[in-house]
């Protein structure tokens, strides 16, 4: 699809999506046709302050969460008969895995990504993921961080909805890794309804590989000067296949260092928060914790599932801090089982 024919879609569809999005979007108030001062049709928008997610990552992880969940919840409802479809996206990830294998080879050859193993993992697991069955959502498409306004450490607009599409609403979901700091995917999730299931997620994580590599080839070709390059978009790609290829590992496998935590079921570590108050974290100073399938490191600071027993339990390192926190364990307060720890 052109560039002529994806800015003609944005100035039929997204006005009447506009009036219920709870963040700012650059909403269509005009199109002009091409004519012999100017070639192509442009558009007039309104304009949307902040500055691009690629110069000015979020920082406030709660609220970035919840921000981004709160519009991805309003923007995925029920496309109307003869929405458009997505050009490149929204279908079987299946259909994409030449283009992957070639992507990684291509980015493992040239040094740009540390454990191409890993990044694999993830994609495999994605690709056996079952597909989309519900109804064709509205979709953005495009969600990497140049396309995502911050302000003040949290979201505060969206811009570019060329892509804009009815489909998989795991393309979007996509964007817990792609634009939210280190642990704060579980606490996107906790908060976007309906809460994705399992198979959703796996697919996000796939389409969030896709994404990542591409803006590493882009970021890539900033530093050197190419044309269309940008080299701002290379290192929030980087970051999020750090946070994807951190859980790439099946349950009960020891966690490479710098990991947060090993999911379970193919997922991502889930932050529980109640409302108003950050996810639940804890420190884990022992050499391996075990929870219902989950190990982690020395020192990590890790998310908690939501199913986890452990939620809300601080352990401490092994001097009388935290003796005294085994004791109120052993008490097993409401909500809250006996965690296990080994030396």
């Amino acid at each position: 699809m052109s560039a002529d024919a994806l800015l003609r879609k944005e100035h039929e569809w997204l006005p009447a999506l506009a009036p219920r999005l709870p963040l700012p979007v650059p909403v269509p108030q005009r199109l002009g046709e091409l004519s012999e001062r100017f070639p192509r049709p442009w558009i007039v928008t309104t304009w949307v302050p902040g500055t691009p997610a690629d110069r000015a990552p979020a920082t406030r992880a709660a609220e970035a969460a919840g921000t981004l969940a709160a519009f991805l919840t309003a923007l995925h409802r029920p496309a109307p008969e003869g929405a458009p479809a997505g050009r490149d996206r929204g279908g079987p990830l299946a259909e994409h895995a030449e283009g992957f294998a070639r992507q990684l080879a291509s980015a493992a050859e040239l040094g740009l990504i540390p454990d191409p193993d890993a990044v694999r993992a993830v994609w495999e697991d994605a690709v056996t993921a079952p597909d989309w069955t519900g109804p064709a959502l509205w979709v953005h498409g495009d969600l990497h961080p140049a396309n995502v306004l911050t302000a003040d450490g949290t979201f505060c607009g969206v811009i570019d909805f060329g892509d804009l599409f009815a489909g998989d609403p795991a393309c979007d979901l996509a964007a817990a890794w792609l634009l939210l700091p280190d642990g704060a995917a579980g606490c996107f999730h906790d908060a976007y309804r309906p809460a994705p299931d399992a198979a959703t997620r796996r697919r996000a994580r796939g389409w969030a590989v896709l994404k990542a590599l591409a803006c590493i080839f882009i970021g890539e070709a900033g530093v050197h000067g190419r044309p269309g390059g940008k080299r701002t978009w290379g290192p929030p790609a980087q970051a999020a296949l750090r946070r994807l290829t951190a859980t790439a590992h099946g349950p009960g496998s020891r966690a490479p260092e710098g990991a947060v935590v090993l999911g379970g079921h193919h997922d991502e570590p889930v932050e529980r928060s109640d409302p108003g108050r950050p996810c639940p974290r804890v420190r884990v100073p022992k050499a391996a914790v075990h929870g219902p399938q989950r190990l982690v490191q020395v020192g990590e600071r890790v998310a908690l599932p939501r199913s986890s027993p452990h939620r809300g339990v601080q352990v401490h390192r092994p001097d009388q801090a935290y003796r005294d926190s085994r004791q109120r364990l052993r008490k097993r307060a409401p909500g809250v089982s006996r965690a296990r720890a080994s030396r």
